[in-house]
């Protein structure tokens, strides 16, 4: 058992804090997310392994784990993503991708988690709506909204790829 969990961890651990930091957008958070997903997923590897999709259940253990985290209050008075310390990667276009992080950051949880689902994670409708448990049309209308008050924040079009 712990040979199988040790070697799923170790080649998707880049994958889920990914994941995380897009939730969250704060890296040293991000590793905290994926710390208690991966603690969480360890307790229940035996269910994991049985699933159809081990990464939705993966996925899907480290965005509860992040919106449970939402609804207390600790998150609330420690809240340490505006560290001058972190850098970005140069990239193509490090404006933008910070622009779009920073509107990010200002979406609701639930929002937010359905955006990083939808477009980071490209999962469809079904499956983003299976992951937070909700039905295929709160994933559009959360879809919806999330991306009205990104093109507000942002001030310019954003293009969708599924609605």
């Amino acid at each position: 058992m712990d040979a199988g969990f040790t070697e799923y961890v170790t080649a998707r651990a880049g994958w889920l804090r990914k994941v995380a930091y897009l939730l969250c957008g704060d890296w040293h958070r991000a590793d905290d997310l994926v710390q208690s997903a991966v603690t969480r997923l360890y307790a229940n590897w035996p269910r994991a392994v049985r699933a159809d999709n081990l990464d939705g259940y993966a996925r899907r253990t480290l965005v509860n784990t992040f919106l449970a985290e939402q609804r207390t209050s600790w998150w609330h008075r420690v809240d340490l993503r505006h560290d001058d310390h972190e850098r970005p990667a140069p990239g193509p276009d490090v404006d933008a991708a910070l622009d779009l992080r920073a509107a990010l950051d200002r979406l609701p949880p639930r929002q937010r988690a359905t955006v990083v689902l939808r477009y980071f994670c490209d999962l469809p409708v079904a499956d983003t709506a299976r992951a937070l448990g909700c039905s295929q049309g709160t994933v559009k209308s959360q879809t919806s909204k999330a991306v009205d008050a990104l093109r507000e924040l942002l001030g310019e079009p954003i293009r969708e790829g599924r609605a």
